[in-house]
């Protein structure tokens, strides 16, 4: 697939700009499903994403959960690039739902081994969560940004997060969906729609970029080029 048959499409608010970061690793933020979906597709996705994670050098910030797509990519970029490559950060809440036998009683600090998960940091809640996931992407290196794999609501919802914040000139790291087996061509043909509706603007059809392997990620969240049409805002503290 050319760049030209490509299909671009039209992130946390009280994160300072980083500063020179020329010499940082870089870090990805991957927002994914706590369920391994329907097609065997979705977790070789997971794995392959975290084989070229590992080939790149590159760290991981997800969400905390050891079943699914979120434990598959996890355990697989530990198995290769060792422990200190991935950070999981969940909420005290969703451990029973997210972590393989889990429970609100439990410290998954202690119960989650970190040579087969990575480190895990456990907060009080969603936009503790999210802030620390986007401080970790921020804060990295050249190539760092955020990579939406299959999922469900909450998947949407943190991609459409950080892209909104790319839009209002938040943050400007990438923002990729890889698209299996044309998971995301409905939200490809919405914000086609979005656009030509004029509820997004033309300038803002590139924020998010489609991908359709892992090595195509990487290799977008490098070569990203932010959006002629976000909002040049300063949010610093005033």
């Amino acid at each position: 697939m050319t760049s030209q048959d490509k299909r671009s499409l039209p992130v946390l608010s009280e994160v300072p700009p980083p500063e020179n970061n020329t010499s940082k690793k870089p870090v990805v933020c991957v927002f994914c499903g706590s369920s391994s979906g329907t097609s065997p597709a979705h977790l070789a996705a997971a794995r392959s994403l975290a084989h070229t994670l590992h080939a790149h050098n590159i760290s991981l910030v997800y969400g905390g959960g050891t079943i699914g797509l979120m434990g598959e990519l996890a355990r697989t970029l530990v198995s290769l690039s060792g422990a200190q490559a991935v950070h999981g950060i969940i909420p005290d809440a969703l451990i029973k739902y997210e972590q393989e036998g889990g429970s609100s009683n439990t410290d998954a600090r202690n119960s989650i081994d970190e040579k087969i998960y990575g480190k895990t940091t456990v907060v009080h809640d969603m936009h503790t969560r999210k802030q620390l996931m986007a401080k970790s992407v921020i804060e990295g290196g050249p190539g760092s940004g955020f990579v939406a794999l299959s999922g469900g609501y909450g998947t949407l919802e943190e991609l459409m997060e950080v892209i909104t914040w790319n839009q209002l000139g938040i943050h400007n790291k990438g923002v990729v969906m890889f698209n299996v087996e044309g998971y995301y061509d409905g939200l490809i043909e919405w914000v086609k729609t979005a656009v030509s509706a004029g509820f997004i603007a033309p300038g803002n059809a590139g924020i998010l970029v489609e991908a359709l392997d892992a090595e195509e990620v990487v290799r977008e969240l490098k070569e990203y080029t932010v959006a002629e049409g976000r909002y040049k805002l300063d949010w610093s503290q005033k």
